[in-house]
């Protein structure tokens, strides 16, 4: 519901250590690139397999910094990449299972359901939170880490994160679907309760939020 910092090292004789990504490498707005569709994947190679492996690290290290979120999912985009990758957790309510699922070129073949609304937050928008409208089951298709197509049919939350993340490959985030409903914005709080933010006060003339 992070710039790239280099991720191979130069060492003397040409030798290389494979650096992996961290929270600082996840961008947050008003990083325009955030605002750009990202590239579809032409081959599933070993360096989309690395970006994929890179994602999960840096996701993993923003959740150990943060005592009441969890990271679910993140959008290659979000690490400064214009790549059509996703990473989604494979539990969302057990954090002791740090493994996720990875879909290259997503894209969303059929909107079924209720819309409904409930809350979101997102790793490039820190500490504003939004009661967001997702159709309540999506089908997606996707490609897998061996290049094979997969189709999932999915509701609930994990409808709502493919909607969440897809919609960052398409250049896309979700402040841009409650634009105008001064209402659904929220602040998470030191102890993890969400309060109304001012609308006025801290959306609307937010520079940072908005192109």
């Amino acid at each position: 519901m992070g710039l790239l910092t280099v991720n191979y090292c130069n060492l003397l004789f040409s030798s290389v250590i494979l650096v992996e990504m961290t929270k600082d490498d996840i961008i947050s707005l008003p990083n325009d690139h955030l605002r750009q569709r990202s590239k579809k994947v032409g081959v599933v190679s070993d360096a989309v397999r690395k970006l994929a492996e890179d994602m999960q690290a840096a996701t993993l290290d923003w959740e150990d910094s943060r005592e009441h979120e969890v990271g679910v999912a993140l959008a290659g985009v979000q690490v400064d990449e214009l790549t059509r990758i996703v990473v989604i957790r494979q539990d969302f309510d057990d954090k002791t299972n740090r493994n996720f699922n990875v879909f290259i070129n997503p894209e969303i073949t059929k909107f079924e359901g209720e819309i409904n609304e409930d809350f979101e937050g997102c790793l490039s928008i820190p500490d504003v939170y939004g009661k967001v409208p997702r159709y309540s089951k999506v089908r997606v298709r996707a490609l897998n880490l061996q290049g094979k197509q997969v189709r999932i049919k999915a509701e609930g939350f994990l409808a709502r994160v493919f909607q969440h993340e897809i919609d960052h490959t398409n250049g896309k985030v979700f402040i841009d679907h409650i634009k105008d409903k001064p209402e659904a914005y929220f602040r998470l709080e030191a102890d993890g309760s969400l309060t109304p933010l001012d609308y006025e006060k801290n959306i609307a003339n937010n520079a940072a939020l908005w192109e």
